[in-house]
């Protein structure tokens, strides 16, 4: 029903896991690149707020280069092209920057970041979560190309990246779902605040997402601000039995999908943030359909079934809404190594 993501090593930095900071910065090779692609996400799916997250198929790619050129150049096509920073403020980069720090390798002084954006920007399927994951990736494999470790089949240490990410996003729920691809359900450890434990639901194929997604765009914090910060118990304990039945439709009854996406945390408090959404939300659960806000929205996903598809497609204004049908990718990111020569540090 279930697989563990069984958690690294305690003895990586700021117990996020991963490998001892080596006495000395690890530096990095000019010439060294390597390729990550992290697929988007859909999180808190109804009553799993903050913490069930489920992969979608749709893919940012990123080339990252160590260059023997100064500064940092970086290159944006695709979603996000003309908006995104270029420069410090960049998200990757940053990311990046922050798994160096914790892996102990020293800044180059050169590096240029090709990226290619098809997950959309603003809109709740986790283009931040995706930047991040990205970042962090890149940051390991290039470090281990400089460092000469190894990774069994020649990946990431995904303990590591989960952590990181979900420090630097805030929630766990959909950079968890871009690490480890599916559908995800994530918590914080009791003892150890820093260690983000994860477990990959085995989604039943009879699943099928659809993302309505709209031209208007809406940021997470301005989601998120408007939610209360209390709730009544028992809203709380109505909320809680249907976070465990969405377990059960997800993976083996897709025939609760709708009682097991109810929820009374997050939508309706959102509501004047994103009318359009919750209206198309209404009409797609009246007609029967497992419809929740996607992450902090404005997005729309439903969990559909081959049955109701073609129905659930019908539902809204298409010159309002365009609908994706992703699939759900069983794999999260990947890394590629481009380029292990060993010219020479890069400052």
């Amino acid at each position: 029903m279930a697989e563990s993501i069984s958690p690294a090593s305690p003895a990586g930095p700021a117990s996020l896991g991963g490998p001892p900071r080596p006495d000395s910065p690890v530096r990095l090779v000019a010439g060294s690149a390597v390729r990550v692609r992290v697929p988007a996400s859909s999180a808190n799916i109804g009553p799993g707020f903050d913490s069930i997250g489920l992969a979608l198929g749709i893919w940012d790619e990123c080339l990252v280069r160590v260059t023997a050129e100064p500064g940092l150049r970086i290159d944006v096509e695709g979603e996000g092209a003309g908006e995104v920073p270029r420069d410090q403020l960049n998200l990757i980069h940053r990311s990046i920057l922050a798994a160096w720090q914790g892996l102990g390798v020293r800044p180059p002084a050169g590096l240029h970041l090709s990226c290619r954006n098809a997950v959309p920007h603003c809109r709740g399927v986790g283009s931040s979560a995706t930047s991040i994951v990205a970042g962090v990736v890149a940051a390991q494999g290039l470090s281990d190309i400089a460092s000469g470790r190894q990774h069994p089949g020649g990946g990431f240490d995904r303990q590591f990246t989960n952590n990181l990410a979900a420090a630097l996003e805030g929630h766990p729920d959909n950079s968890s779902a871009s690490v480890f691809g599916g559908m995800t359900l994530s918590w914080t450890d009791d003892l150890d605040p820093g260690q983000i434990r994860t477990i990959r639901l085995e989604v039943n194929p009879g699943v099928i997402p659809l993302v309505f997604l709209p031209a208007a765009m809406l940021s997470t914090a301005s989601a998120r601000a408007v939610l209360p910060a209390q709730v009544p118990h028992a809203t709380a304990a109505r909320n809680s039995a249907r976070a465990g039945l969405l377990v059960e439709a997800v993976t083996r009854r897709p025939d609760l999908l709708l009682a097991a996406t109810r929820e009374w945390l997050h939508q309706e408090q959102r509501r004047p943030a994103f009318p359009e959404s919750m209206a198309l939300l209404d009409d797609l659960r009246g007609q029967g359909h497992a419809a929740v806000i996607s992450g902090a929205g404005p997005s729309v996903l439903v969990l559909s079934t081959a049955g109701q598809v073609a129905d659930a497609r019908a539902v809204g204004d298409r010159s309002v809404w365009r609908v994706l049908e992703p699939g759900i990718p069983a794999t999260g990111a990947s890394l590629e190594r481009l380029s292990t020569s060993r010219e020479r540090p890069s400052n």
